[in-house]
């Protein structure tokens, strides 16, 4: 914008008239102020609106009053604000079914493997989240690049977290793709344990495929992300664009970071065709790959084609406040768009990966059943059907035969209980007494005979004496206290 000289009042000629307000004009050149044609009053620092209804005043030491800043929503909302609102709701609903899929496929209905490990079913919902999250913010914020009067901190969170989308949208699709592998792995492994012979370039791919995706990801992120946005702002006028804003834009690492992109698409086409030439040899790619698969890939390559142009041409990149809107939203987001549609479309159409295994072990059980001739009977075939309709006295009475007793219907009295004498069964012989000649034993036992009153008597004959045996005597073997 060319500046605007001061013009001297008739009156006085220390003082010039903006939009019918006295101004000093050695005030204004103290504080470095200059009028400029899009009716702003401005030092470089500072921007004030002095048309219509604005009519700021300054006093001489440079404050002013009743000042309006020029980085304000003054204009109506066109085009781009209205289709930055309609796919940033759309964003904003497809979180709610990620959410839902993200609940579906990451619930856990087997024990975890430590080869194929839960999160790693659950990080293309993640990253899914994350694309849209970046999405509405970018979008939202983007409502206010047509409405403010010169342009500030909208149009740089527009194209901010534009630009993050990429490498996670990146993430997304390689999570998926890499987890189709595995999927097809586990059920391989899940079949046949040893049905996958260990093989050095598959396992060399699978460890290094990730780290160089990751690499050029990481690359990606680095580049186009920390780096001044501030210069995206001043697009005031046509200087401002060439010698500032356009530069910032188109800038090497932007370029560079764009072309990284494009390897980490490789590295995710690379990957895929790898997983379908191992566990699908033989078979077409077409045929064989899934069709989301293969579309979110095209997507993904499309969203980055325009990642590339607008590195190159400031024209139809983002940056610039009067971009054509059907190159940022028609090759920009709505591909990323499409992909999440895509994704969660196929999630609602397939099962869990756990209820899927059961289902495969299931049906190979009844075909290993039916190689052995076994047949399976139906759910109602039970031996105990009827006891499902018995009675209270009918099962008691069941119960009492299976446990081995007979069946009666007619009550028993119970009888004396047969107790062994334990003390018959004895030895009269104490094991703790010391053992004495045969002469001294024996006049010892008539002694006591003699001595023991009618209650001990009576005892002693109950007790039938077994017969020494006839030479050395032998050792009692005590098993418990029981026999003692």
């Amino acid at each position: 914008m060319p500046l605007v000289l001061f013009t001297p009042a008739p009156s006085d000629t220390s003082t010039t008239i903006i939009n019918g307000v006295s101004f000093s004009i050695p005030a204004l050149n103290t504080f470095h102020y200059a009028l400029y044609t899009n009716n702003t009053i401005s030092n470089g620092s500072e921007c004030y609106l002095a048309f219509d209804g604005f009519r700021p005043s300054m006093l001489d030491n440079g404050t002013w009053l009743h000042a309006t800043s020029c980085y304000i929503p003054y204009f109506e909302m066109s085009s781009r604000g209205v289709t930055s609102i309609v796919f940033g709701v759309l964003f904003g609903v497809s979180v709610m079914f990620t959410l839902m899929n993200l609940k579906k496929h990451g619930a856990q209905h087997l024990r975890e493997d430590k080869r194929f490990r839960l999160v790693g079913r659950r990080w293309q919902w993640y990253w899914m989240l994350f694309v849209s999250a970046c999405a509405m913010i970018s979008l939202f914020t983007g409502i206010d690049v047509d409405r403010y009067y010169l342009q500030q901190m909208p149009i740089m969170l527009q194209c901010f977290f534009f630009a993050l989308m990429l490498p996670v949208a990146l993430a997304a699709v390689w999570e998926s793709i890499r987890h189709w592998g595995s999927w097809q792995e586990r059920q391989l492994v899940d079949a046949d344990p040893y049905g996958m012979p260990p093989n050095a370039s598959r396992t060399k791919i699978q460890f290094y495929a990730p780290l160089i995706f990751y690499l050029f990801a990481w690359l990606n992120f680095f580049l186009t992300i920390p780096k001044p946005w501030t210069p995206i702002q001043k697009q005031n006028t046509t200087e401002q664009i060439r010698d500032i804003a356009l530069p910032a834009a188109t800038n090497t690492r932007t370029k560079a970071g764009a072309l990284i992109a494009l390897l980490a698409w490789l590295t995710i086409a690379f990957t895929l065709t790898h997983t379908i030439r191992t566990f699908h040899q033989g078979k077409s790619f077409l045929s064989t790959v899934p069709k989301h698969l293969l579309l979110n890939l095209l997507l993904l390559a499309v969203h980055i084609a325009y990642a590339i142009l607008s590195s190159f041409s400031f024209r139809l990149a983002l940056a610039n406040q009067k971009v054509p809107i059907a190159y940022p939203f028609a090759l920009g987001y709505a591909p990323l768009l499409l992909i999440l549609l895509s994704a969660n479309v196929a999630g609602f159409r397939t099962e869990n990966e756990d209820r899927q295994l059961i289902a495969q072990r299931v049906a190979r059980g009844r075909v290993h059943d039916a190689e052995l001739n076994l047949i399976k009977k139906p759910s109602w075939w039970s031996r105990n059907m009827a006891a499902r309709f018995a009675g209270e006295e009918e099962r008691l009475r069941n119960m009492a035969g299976e446990v081995g007793g007979r069946p009666t219907a007619r009550a028993m009295e119970m009888g004396d209980m047969k107790v062994r004498q334990r003390s018959g069964s004895r030895s009269t012989r104490d094991p703790f007494r010391d053992e004495s000649p045969e002469g001294e034993r024996s006049r010892g036992r008539g002694t006591g005979m003699q001595a023991r009153g009618g209650s001990d008597a009576i005892a002693q004959r109950e007790i039938e004496v077994a017969p020494q045996p006839v030479g050395p005597p032998q050792q009692q073997k005590i098993r418990s206290m029981l026999d003692v």
